[in-house]
């Protein structure tokens, strides 16, 4: 077992990092930039190191910073968080050249699946259908549709626009190496196509350092569901249920479930038999994610997150498991501490992102209780909130014996926690769950989209 971890990452996730290693006797080093001098995951640290000024979006993203600063602090390992380093195979490889333990897959692992393209037609060796799409669409080249979901490389303007006309609009561009609703954009017409197709590279390049896109055919309202896993070298894969994550703003996701209201129990069996195997020919390790599009009673492989996840949190309610405790432990030549077989879900959970619309000081903050209530963030009453970073200040999480159970108990949640100093979006977060289409759990990915200028009314009006 490692004896020292540095924490490559920031925030609410940093924390949670800080917490499971504290309880596994795992001593933690955390980074931080001028701005987060005084942040929480720097206090709760054993170790606490500057990478230097000034403070940007960038600031967490110095890899040789990063590695020289687990060095000079006799780290045995890094851990990315869920950044982006998280699912950079160039950062890893540095890592481990460095005799360094990287907490995710191997840097071979990364690279394929962090190809949207290649990870598409992967999956389609194990079985899982894909969206029709095109190869990758980059400079020099034509776009080839792959009519059931390969790539062939490619990409000049008029192969991008015959192989989109033979899918259909509306089409999506999506960044092959991106996530996040980067270098993603919708086209309903062919005329729009080009210009997207531009905008969608400049955007892929400036996040990714990589402007290659590729095309696929766009579901208008489907669910955005994923399976969580955790895999060791021994072979093991166990999936922990599936998420929902069908609630986005411009493709943000604001409120994530687990079980998803929208999977059968035979969808989910099919979801299950093509991910297991897949992620055990890679010999995958660590904690990751497959996610598909469901439209009624089909679904679609759309990519894997090699890293874990945000909303990581609602899976570990409904299985019992600490899901960072059982990365650390595989990804460092452990066994998991848990029998794929014997994972048994039960209850629901429920997880509501709580976003600061402004920087600013926590003037008050009230966190809820009681059972079944978890709230994961790095606020304290008289923190700042810097502007340099993701938005995102907190996940308020809560777990109930089914859906209505867990409904009632965020919504209570909800209620009770107050932060004061910055303005947030838990009035809105209130007015989506109780939203009679949420509440139905009868929704897609368009949700709020369609809901919003009715919320954005009722909140200027107070209501």
């Amino acid at each position: 077992m490692i004896k020292r971890l540095l924490i490559a990452n920031r925030g609410e996730i940093a924390v949670r990092i800080i917490r499971s290693c504290r309880e596994m006797g795992i001593e933690t080093v955390a980074v931080y930039s001028t701005a987060d001098k005084d942040s929480l995951h720097v206090r709760l640290a054993g170790k606490a190191i500057r990478i230097g000024p000034p403070p940007s979006a960038k600031s967490y993203l110095r890899k040789e910073s990063l590695i020289m600063a687990a060095l000079h602090s006799g780290c045995d390992a890094i851990h990315p968080g869920v950044g982006f380093l998280s699912e950079n195979a160039e950062f890893a490889r540095l890592v481990r050249n460095q005799g360094l333990i990287f907490i995710g897959p191997d840097p071979q692992v990364i690279e394929l699946l962090g190809d949207k393209v290649m990870a598409r037609t992967t999956a389609e060796k194990y079985g899982l259908p894909v969206t029709p799409g095109t190869g990758a669409v980059g400079p020099g080249a034509g776009a080839q549709t792959a009519g059931s979901g390969g790539g062939v490389s490619g990409g000049n303007t008029e192969g991008a626009e015959e192989a989109a006309a033979r899918l259909g609009f509306p089409v999506i561009i999506k960044a092959a190496a991106g996530g996040g609703g980067k270098g993603m954009r919708i086209v309903h017409k062919p005329q729009d196509l080009a210009e997207n197709i531009r905008i969608a590279r400049y955007e892929a390049e400036a996040n990714f350092s990589d402007g290659t896109v590729f095309i696929e055919k766009y579901l208008e309202n489907p669910r955005h569901v994923e399976l969580q896993i955790i895999a060791d070298r021994t072979g093991n894969v166990a999936v922990l249920g599936e998420r929902d994550c069908s609630v986005q703003k411009n493709h943000q996701k604001l409120i994530e479930e687990s079980p998803s209201p929208g999977v059968t129990d035979g969808m989910r069996r099919a979801m299950i038999a093509g991910a297991v195997p897949l992620f055990r020919e890679l010999k995958y390790q660590g904690a990751g994610t497959i996610e598909f599009l469901v439209e009624k009673d089909a679904f679609y492989f759309m990519e894997v997150n090699a890293r874990v996840q945000v909303e990581h949190p609602v899976s570990e309610f409904v299985s019992g498991v600490d899901i960072i405790r059982q990365q650390i432990l595989a990804c460092t030549g452990n066994p998991m501490e848990l029998d794929p077989e014997a994972v048994k879900l039960q209850g629901w959970s429920i997880e509501c992102r709580i976003n600061a619309g402004a920087p600013g000081k926590i003037s008050r903050l009230e966190i809820p209780g009681g059972p079944g209530v978890r709230f994961d963030s790095f606020l304290y009453t008289g923190c700042s909130v810097p502007p340099h970073y993701d938005s995102m200040v907190g996940k308020l999480i809560v777990h109930g014996k089914d859906r209505p159970h867990a409904l009632a108990r965020m919504d209570r949640a909800l209620n009770e926690l107050c932060i004061e100093g910055i303005p947030t979006n838990i009035n809105r977060q209130k007015r989506i769950l109780n939203h009679p289409g949420f509440q139905s759990g009868r929704f897609g990915t368009s949700f709020y989209e369609e809901i919003q200028e009715d919320i954005e009314k009722e909140l200027q009006n107070g209501q």
